[in-house]
């Protein structure tokens, strides 16, 4: 029943909006999708600049081993790459482009739009197949899929469903355990201050022991830049997103506003 639902979701045409989002992008080459590598990763052909694979550029779907030695595939993996050669697959895709073009492996960065005007990364965040997954220099339709991630999550949809994938609360104990993974948290601010040139937001009394975020300079200036004061957020519950580390407690660093969402009160 569940494979049906998707079907049928993968049948669906373009939303309204996703024209939209294309409009705030640059338009790229146009070519045949002829492999998908795993959720978030297509091979082109011809392939557009003399590079064939194409990075689906902010979301991050379940990861596949890919030929790394003891990964152990994220769950429903298989079922994120199912559903992303349901979109793509052997049909025509162009690529749009809203910040770094090209990674260190000399992928494309793009956001690709079907034949048909699918948004796909659009179309995979709305179905749950993906999360939201962004960097400091490819920012672009962020709060529009910050949206369809959201929908999915509230539906319980796809990953959503499944505990690997939860929203964490801030709990130092547990997030000590998952070091080193990519999580959402979130938690209230208790403290945010200025120390040298790092903004800290604590969530605990103890900033030796509890989750912290950390922003540096070059971060603090995104923030400026973007009408966000960091320390703003002292008092505020919010949803955090990025690479867990340890620092004295677990700690994710934020390098862009993006990764903060400012939550309703209940």
């Amino acid at each position: 029943m569940r494979w049906l639902l998707i079907l049928l979701l993968a049948a669906l045409p373009a939303r309204a909006d996703d024209g939209a989002v294309r409009g705030k992008l640059a338009a790229g080459a146009t070519a045949m999708v002829t492999e998908v590598v795993d959720g978030d990763t297509v091979v082109l052909d011809p392939a557009p600049g003399g590079a064939a694979q194409v990075r689906l550029v902010g979301i991050q779907a379940p990861k596949l081993p890919l030929g790394r030695k003891g990964f152990k595939p994220w769950p429903l993996a298989p079922d994120a790459k199912r559903a992303l050669e349901r979109l793509v697959l052997e049909k025509s895709v162009t690529l749009y482009f809203g910040g770094t073009a090209k990674d260190r492996h000399g992928r494309h960065l793009a956001h690709l739009f079907t034949h048909e005007g699918i948004w796909v990364q659009g179309r995979l965040l709305a179905d749950g197949m993906a999360r939201v997954y962004t960097f400091p220099d490819n920012r672009a339709v962020v709060p529009e899929m910050l949206a369809r991630e959201n929908a999915a999550r509230d539906a319980r949809l796809g990953i959503w469903s499944h505990p690997f994938y939860a929203v964490r609360a801030v709990d130092p104990a547990l997030l000590m355990r998952r070091l080193g993974t990519f999580q959402l948290i979130e938690g209230r601010v208790m403290a945010a201050a200025r120390v040298k040139s790092r903004v800290y937001l604590n969530f605990g009394e103890d900033w030796r022991s509890d989750f912290t975020v950390a922003l540096d300079s070059r971060a603090r200036r995104a923030f400026k830049k973007a009408g966000m004061d960091p320390l703003a957020l002292e008092n505020r519950r919010i949803r955090v997103r990025g690479w867990l580390r340890k620092h004295n407690g677990p700690m994710i660093e934020a390098s862009h506003p993006e990764q903060i969402e400012a939550l309703t009160e209940r």
